[in-house]
């Protein structure tokens, strides 16, 4: 059967798998709670990155080779713009004093939401680009305007205590005093008290809205194909949990890439805005994006060296 002429049972089989994928993570590698070291972390990445291209070559075989240099296109915007996240969640767990060991456990059930909250933002944006064209333009602006803005004023600070979805859900729920292994609800006295770790997870859901208001539309200016954009959205943040532990050791090293980032958002919100008169080709995008990404990465890598050579 192809799965091209039946895009629910693609999608469906594609979700089955990611939760296999997911539990075979959990129960099999992830059974016991442990702090995460370099080297595993490491491992990790290698893995979801595989697994991410080789579903890029599934789309070729399945989809042609425009949907997968658009996929890979996606993939890389994506996982890109994830190194945000990666910091956020590096702060929220240093507020929270989150233990290391219990730390991937929570990425694990963020990611989990995240797939559901992520799912729904792109099929809606999806039906409603195909009944307002004129949302392409909105979007394309959206991106040039956050690009500028973070220009001037760096990554978006998330404050933990102001945050209002954890206000709401402190009203609603009692939270123990301490954490409780890592469980994230427990009863007691006839009640049920929330940890501070669901604590952290819904922290960490509602920042993931936020930036997914960024990067979601960052790949409608590279495909309208609801699938690859689904898809390379899924893979870059499966590879999220790996990730943070990489780059928890050394979150500042890469100071130049937040500029980078900037300036993918405003290519894509300008490829977006003069799509009617230019049509950018893929390897083009490609290129320009992950070019960007290279230049501000060995920017940064080159700027910490000078660094360390004067310390000494």
């Amino acid at each position: 059967m192809n799965l091209t002429e039946h895009p629910l049972t693609l999608f469906l089989v594609f979700n089955a798998g990611v939760v296999l994928l997911l539990l075979a993570d959990l129960l099999l590698f992830q059974r016991k709670s442990h702090e995460v070291k370099m080297s595993e972390a490491l491992k990790m990445v290698a893995v979801w990155v595989a697994l991410g291209l080789a579903f890029n070559v599934f789309v070729y075989f399945y989809k042609g080779e425009t949907a997968a240099m658009q996929y890979f296109t996606g993939y890389v915007v994506e996982y890109a713009l994830s190194m945000d996240n990666v910091f956020v969640f590096i702060m929220i767990f240093t507020y929270f004093s989150v233990p290391a060991k219990y730390q991937h456990r929570v990425l694990f059930w963020g990611i989990l939401g995240a797939m559901l909250m992520r799912g729904g933002f792109i099929f809606a944006g999806t039906e409603l680009i195909k009944r307002f064209d004129f949302l392409m333009y909105v979007l394309g602006a959206f991106l040039i305007l956050t690009g500028i803005k973070l220009l001037k004023t760096g990554s978006e600070e998330i404050h933990p205590e102001r945050n209002a979805a954890l206000k709401l859900f402190r009203k609603i729920f009692p939270v123990t005093k301490d954490y409780e292994g890592g469980k994230f609800l427990v009863r007691r006295e006839h009640k049920t008290w929330a940890t501070p770790l669901l604590v952290v997870l819904v922290l960490l859901e509602t920042t993931d809205i936020v930036f997914a208001v960024d990067s979601i539309p960052a790949i409608f200016g590279i495909t309208d194909d609801p699938f690859i954009i689904y898809s390379s959205n899924l893979f870059a943040i499966l590879g999220l949990r790996a990730l943070y532990f990489v780059l928890a050791g050394f979150m500042k090293r890469f100071r130049y890439l937040n500029i980078g980032l900037c300036v993918v958002l405003i290519f894509i919100g300008c490829k977006m805005i003069v799509r009617k008169w230019y049509h950018a080709p893929d390897w083009l995008m490609l290129t320009v994006v992950a070019g960007i990404i290279i230049v501000s990465v060995l920017a940064s890598v080159f700027a910490t060296g000078d660094e360390s050579d004067k310390k000494v």
